[in-house]
């Protein structure tokens, strides 16, 4: 298991209950792939350097998590497909 930070940016448009609803699920997907949460921060809703997808806002999450290396690409392959999610990161923890 390896630490990673994961960051991701999910549309304002979204109100408090789809956003939560989002954030379980990713969760989920952290701990079914034999994964755990270490910290949840929400950041809150923030403007964007640039518009995204004609956007100029969006409500920031930051996960520091650990998870078995070969399952990132899924975990990245599945917030790829979420139309509500702007842009996503992992970065890897030293």
């Amino acid at each position: 298991m390896r630490e990673y930070e994961l960051a991701f940016i999910i549309s304002p448009e979204l109100d408090e209950t789809p956003t939560s609803e989002l954030v379980e699920k990713i969760e989920g997907w952290i701990t079914d792939a034999g994964g755990t949460i270490e910290k949840v921060d929400a950041l809150g809703r923030k403007k964007l350097s640039y518009m995204i997808k004609n956007m100029k806002e969006g409500q920031y999450f930051i996960f520091n998590i650990k998870l078995p290396p070969t399952e990132v690409a899924s975990l990245e392959r599945r917030l790829q497909l979420q139309e509500s999610i702007l842009r996503y990161l992992t970065i890897k923890q030293e």
